[in-house]
């Protein structure tokens, strides 16, 4: 199944002592960039959270969030009493050099960095084993999303696809004609140059030197070995962004050189429809993974 690379899911954390949400959303990108946001206490598990999304993500810029409302885990604070001492001197000095006439509180003081810390202890197996379920459950839910939104995008491309299957083989059918019109050409201009001294083993030979020319077999066998290359990826591979928009541009490649060669309104005409076709599909393939 296709995967779009827009995803969303949200889920909420209710555990006894442990309780807020995780979020996962993902955008458009050409490779994976990964960015992850958990409270300062907890950032050692963000390892944890890369390792687990880039194992089941391939590409897309994708946002994580682990949001804690409550978070029963014991609490280390110590404060720095010559760094308190040092700031409040310092304090003391600036209110007296400005004619402020107070003294600097407590607030003041604790305020800077360094003077007072604190930190959770943590048993970082202990809580990863508790957080994982829940990132599990989250990351399924936006994996959900992606294979729907990736479905409708398939079914859009499979649709642009059958435009292309179509306008082939209208193409293939105009053939016969392209080789009877450049048979008549050839000879209609060797008959007007020579009239009734016209080298017919001459005449044949330059036939021959146009049909070689304007031939388009080459290129129809291609195309239609590249759609059916397509329409095989589409539906099996797990991660195909990359090799459809390679053969969408082999396709293009060879749709330009049947347009290029082309004598025939009706051929022109398609190749157009083609190009438009093509065109719609490699929109479509900036959004799957």
């Amino acid at each position: 199944m296709v995967k779009s690379m827009t995803g969303f899911a949200h889920r909420e954390i209710a555990q006894p002592g442990f309780r807020g949400s995780l979020e996962v959303k993902s955008y458009n990108n050409r490779y994976l960039d990964l960015s992850i946001s958990l409270p300062p206490y907890l950032s050692r598990l963000e390892p944890r959270f890369r390792a687990f999304l880039a194992e089941r993500i391939v590409h897309g810029k994708v946002e994580a969030w682990l949001r804690v409302r409550e978070f029963d885990a014991p609490v280390e604070a110590a404060a720095d009493i010559a760094a308190a001492k040092a700031v409040a001197a310092v304090l003391g000095q600036v209110s007296e050099a400005c004619g402020l006439g107070t003294k600097p509180g407590l607030g003041d003081v604790v305020g800077f960095e360094g003077v007072v810390a604190f930190d959770r202890r943590i048993d970082e197996e202990e809580l990863w084993a508790r957080i994982l379920p829940e990132l599990e459950a989250c990351y399924s839910a936006y994996d959900e999303s992606r294979l729907a939104e990736g479905a409708a995008t398939q079914a859009d491309i499979a649709s642009q696809m059958a435009r292309v299957a179509s306008g082939l083989e209208v193409i293939k059918s105009q053939v016969p004609e392209i080789e009877r019109t450049v048979r008549a050409q050839l000879r209609a201009k060797f008959e007007e140059v020579l009239g009734d001294a016209v080298d017919e083993g001459r005449v044949l030979t330059e036939i021959a030197a146009a049909l070689m020319k304007y031939t388009i077999s080459e290129e129809i066998s291609r195309l239609s070995a590249h759609i059916a290359s397509f329409s095989k990826s589409l539906g099996a591979d797990a991660a195909p962004g990359k090799k459809l928009d390679f053969l969408c541009q082999e396709m293009n490649r060879e749709i330009n050189t049947i347009g290029s060669k082309s004598m025939l309104l009706e051929v022109s005409r398609t190749v157009v429809e083609l190009k438009d076709a093509l065109e719609n599909v490699r929109e479509q393939l900036r959004n799957i993974e």
